[in-house]
């Protein structure tokens, strides 16, 4: 497994690799890991960032998250051997805050969150996430509620335009989706090269591209996991759940995670506030965050040249403060959704 990465041109759907976790220096110094505390991984996946918390200091100690019952299972011989450093709690980062406190957390020092698919996911033909090897289409996290395959073959048109459009960022979302609608007549949707060969059929894949399928299967995944709504709830669970100079780490992987992630930090450290410049008699609230980074911190050469799906990953972290925390920000979580279109309101079919 090599990081989360899944974004344009990280090559997310290639064969099987080793695990190495994207950033994981950078991870552990914005964390301040090698100050013993309390520490929330969100995503645990194989563990690598885990691991590097628990090696830094012999005192520290990790709720480790993760919504996908295999890397629960995998994760069993380091739970074992941590003895009680750590726990590992199988549940959605969107509630860590409520998973901290129910293993006797009141707060933390830490949260990290590595946003996306992992590519142990993406390796498994049999999960669906990825189109190199055909499996059936999947693509749930937790092995529960629908499928890829129900949106396809169960949305309107339209909807599967957003999908496309919105989480997928792909220019001929509707071409895509009309070509959907028209195929599921004759065959249901029930594999991923399916999907795949119909997608490449309607576009082009340019010299050195990424495939064609690339931006739809992403929007699918997003979609059918939620996956930028349980972002925007992870980042309010972990302002509530820090203690004062506690640090929020975050690693995305494309435009859509990065742009819900540095909203949430400008507004929580100050640089956006939340005052209307039409209502001056409104006071900003007070800063819940400080920032550690200026700007996104990026991978090096060598790693990149090493693990090219850390390409497109960015880091952004922030220093709690001892600010109260401030109800959820409706700005990010408009981010997170699907606009409102005309057969979603009950008009066009």
């Amino acid at each position: 497994m090599m990081g989360r990465g899944d974004g344009p041109g990280a090559g997310a759907a290639g064969g099987p690799t080793r695990h190495v976790p994207v950033l994981l220096e950078e991870v552990c110094t914005a964390l301040d890991a090698a100050s013993s505390g309390t520490y929330v991984d969100g995503t645990f996946g194989a563990g690598g960032y885990t691991r590097a918390i628990l090696d830094a200091n012999p005192k520290n100690a990790v709720v480790a998250i993760d919504r996908d019952p295999d890397a629960i299972a995998g994760g069993a011989a380091l739970v074992s051997r941590m003895k009680r450093r750590l726990t590992l709690v199988h549940g959605r980062f969107g509630q860590l805050d409520e998973i901290a406190q129910a293993q006797g957390h009141e707060s933390v020092d830490g949260v990290v969150l590595d946003i996306g698919v992992s590519s142990m996911q993406l390796d498994e033909a049999e999960r669906g996430f990825s189109f190199r090897s055909d499996g059936p289409l999947d693509m749930r996290m937790e092995r529960e509620g629908p499928s890829a395959a129900d949106l396809v073959n169960e949305s309107s048109e339209a909807e599967l335009a957003d999908i496309f459009y919105h989480y997928g960022e792909e220019r001929r979302a509707r071409a895509v989706a009309r070509a959907i609608v028209e195929a599921r007549r004759r065959q249901a949707f029930e594999t991923t090269g399916q999907l795949a060969e119909l997608v490449a059929s309607l576009i082009r894949q340019e010299p050195g591209g990424i495939h064609p399928a690339t931006r739809v299967f992403q929007g699918l995944r997003i979609a059918v996991n939620d996956e930028l709504g349980e972002l925007v709830r992870a980042l309010h669970a972990a302002e509530r759940i820090l203690t004062p100079g506690g640090r929020l780490v975050v690693v995305t992987f494309h435009s859509l995670e990065d742009r819900i992630v540095k909203q949430f930090f400008a507004t929580r450290t100050g640089r956006s506030p939340g005052a209307s410049r039409h209502l001056p008699g409104l006071a900003a609230p007070e800063p819940t965050f400080e920032a550690i980074t200026r700007g996104p911190v990026l991978p090096g050469d060598a790693e990149t040249a090493r693990n090219p799906r850390a390409r497109s990953a960015k880091l952004r972290a922030g220093s709690r403060t001892q600010a109260p925390a401030q109800e959820p920000l409706s700005a990010i979580t408009m981010l997170a959704e699907l606009p409102q279109t005309a057969d979603k309101r009950g008009g066009r079919r």
